[in-house]
């Protein structure tokens, strides 16, 4: 774990040295200037661990300095609770600081005090990645911000650190992750889970401990075979040992249902080379020595991960037991540790052309839901950041970032509004493939329009992208009463001939025509045709005014059979937590059947018999979440 102060007592004149020597083309005078007036501005104000505030904003600054950032977002560091904790204006920042850094302060400072309420946190939230559409380092101000105060959560009452740390969970860390910032998002993982698991934090920390010096020797043995191999084949390489993050070995555990003896994985090999050509020189000559595990190979930099991330990985057997490698140049390895705040290391007009590409997933996210609600904006969030990703191309060769499993339709709406208004058709790789076609990485995606082409109810079953989703109800003119149902319950025809009942009509003979789209349980008619098929209508289509009575005849539906599961929570008593369980399960969209509750000593125990749990893992995970919850066991 860091040290809680990284620059405790550090000077101006030390603080920048520092400054410089990460980017020798600072505006120190800017940065000086910002000190003081910092510095001035929080005098004799304290922290709750009883440090003068100043010290918080330079080590905020000193993160930032230390990821090479540029002259504005270090001052804009310094000054980033002035508007919010002293009597400083933004006015007043603009005057003497210049726009740019008023308004990354601005776009940080809360529009309200902290209070405890979920709204006002959301608001928050919002506030600043709606800031981050205008400038991308408002955010970076605000997770170097937010993992200082991570660090220094300790000082702060139990529950207000565990409602922080599972903010940082739900929000900041995906958000790091997404902008490539591994060491941010490691740091944040890790503290998150000690003060939210500190039991788990604890037990890891102490078993890790235990097996550390046994590791390393390891870890050393294989560095150094690495690097005599690599030495021998002219490669020149850094060869590094990696140890895995806390949280990384806890998700992996709950993830395979392990115990930590079963982890064999705890670190890492990195190889940082000279050139792209010399990566994949080290992966032969390593591939060469060592026998390679099957399906274990990565080539992300080939195919780079949405967020920038580019490195090889690949495990091999080295004395029977399994070792990740990774392999990457040293502008990867700057990617992959600082990702988004890299690109001021390496700034140039081509990268800054795919610096505007690989934020513009963030930036489309951010826009459209720019009108909702604080809350719902926060919880529409959560969702979004925490989809894996892929990249498909468009036929120019451009890439196109969506969630995995994602379709065409979702494709024509990333690339524009109205070219997913009027899709007729799509290609695959050449080929003609349906609208709901999984895509896969790196498939090229073309889109067939057509000014006639709308879009059809049917595509809110099966798109992907919430952004799709909304592009398509607002195109067909759903009133703001349906945008409140489940659109994606729609069934498809294969889904109708399954659950319908069909009186005795073979399924090859069932149609459904284009008018209707039906949901399971709404009433539903027939239509026998002269040759044998049954049509099925809604019963509020108007098609079934012209048919022929006679011909017609009433359907049913299967009776559809529900799983159902058992989830026993053990947890201590306190006010309002069974409707914090109830709104957890309903927000998670499983079924309460049954409940029941029983005490034993100072526990209580209620037993959930619900149906609809599509990830139990992930249920669980959020069920333990919730305050005085001590553990949750599925049957």
């Amino acid at each position: 774990m860091k040290n809680e102060n990284l620059v405790g007592g550090l000077g101006k004149k030390e603080f920048i040295e520092q400054v410089v020597a990460n980017n020798p083309r600072a505006d120190t005078a800017l940065i000086g200037r910002a000190y003081d007036f910092a510095m001035a501005a929080h005098a004799g104000q304290k922290r709750m661990s009883g440090d003068e505030y100043f010290e918080h904003v330079l080590n905020v600054a000193y993160m930032l300095a230390g990821m090479h950032m540029d002259s504005e977002t270090i001052a804009a560091a310094l000054l980033h609770d002035v508007i919010e904790d002293t009597k400083t204006t933004k006015e007043r920042l603009k005057r003497e600081f210049g726009s740019a850094v008023a308004s990354i302060v601005e776009g940080v400072t809360k529009k309200i005090a902290l209070k405890t309420t979920r709204e006002d946190r959301a608001e928050n939230i919002r506030k600043v990645l709606l800031a981050t559409i205008k400038d991308i380092r408002v955010i970076l101000v605000k997770l170097a911000d937010r993992l200082h105060n991570m660090r220094t959560l300790k000082y702060l009452p139990q529950e207000q650190q565990r409602e922080i740390a599972k903010e940082t969970l739900e929000i900041y860390v995906p958000v790091a992750y997404k902008l490539g910032m591994y060491r941010v998002k490691s740091e944040l993982e890790d503290l998150c889970l000690r003060f939210l698991e500190p039991g788990i934090y604890q037990e890891l920390k102490t078993r890790i401990a235990k097996k550390k010096e046994e590791r390393e020797k390891e870890v050393k043995r294989v560095v150094a075979s690495v690097k005599r191999l690599l030495d021998e084949n002219s490669i020149p390489a850094a060869v590094l040992g990696r140890a895995k993050n806390f949280y990384g070995i806890y998700k992996k555990m709950l993830a395979k249902k392990i115990p930590f003896e079963e982890v064999r994985d705890l670190s890492a090999i990195r190889v940082i080379t000279t050139s792209t050509e010399n990566c994949y020189r080290a992966l032969n000559a390593i591939h060469s020595k060592w026998t390679p595990i099957l399906n274990r190979f990565d080539d992300y930099i080939a195919n780079p991960k949405p967020n920038m991330y580019q490195s090889l990985h690949t495990e091999v057997l080295f004395e029977g037991k399994p070792v990740e490698v990774q392999i990457r140049t040293l502008e990867m390895h700057h990617m992959a540790e600082e990702g988004i705040a890299a690109h001021w290391r390496y700034k140039k007009t081509e990268k800054d052309r795919q610096f505007d590409r690989k934020i513009a997933w963030l930036k489309q996210v951010l826009e459209w839901r720019s009108s909702e609600s604080a809350k719902d904006f926060v919880e529409s969030l959560k969702v979004d950041m925490f989809k894996d990703e892929i990249y498909v191309l468009t036929p120019k060769g451009d890439p196109v970032h969506l969630p995995e499993k994602a379709t065409p339709i979702d494709f024509g709406y990333a690339v524009h509004t109205e070219i997913g208004n009027h899709c007729k058709a799509a290609k695959v790789n050449g080929s003609i493939v349906p609208l709901d076609y999984e895509l896969n990485p790196g498939d090229v995606v073309e889109i067939i329009t057509s000014k006639d082409a709308k879009p059809s109810r049917q595509w809110l079953k099966f798109v992907k992208t919430n952004f799709a989703r909304e592009k398509i109800r607002r195109a067909l003119g759903i009133s703001g009463e349906e945008l409140g149902k489940k659109e994606w319950e729609i069934l498809t025809p294969a889904e109708v001939i399954e659950k319908l009942d069909t009186k005795g009509t073979k399924p090859s003979l069932l149609q459904m025509p284009k008018c209707c789209y039906l949901k399971y349980g709404e009433p539903v008619w027939g239509y026998k045709s002269k040759d044998g098929h049954l049509i099925v209508h809604h019963n509020i289509c108007e098609n079934l005014k012209t048919l022929p009575q006679h011909r017609l005849m009433k359907l049913g539906w299967k009776e559809e059979k529900k799983e159902r599961t058992s989830l026993m929570i053990e947890l201590t008593d306190r006010v309002g937590i069974l409707a914090d369980l109830l709104n957890r399960l309903t927000a998670e969209m499983v079924n309460v059947e049954s409940v029941n509750t029983k005490t034993a000593g100072n526990r209580l125990y209620v037993n959930f018999e619900v149906t609809g749990i599509s990830d139990t893992d992930e249920l669980v995970k959020k069920l333990k979440a919730i305050r005085n919850v001590v553990g949750v066991k599925v049957a």
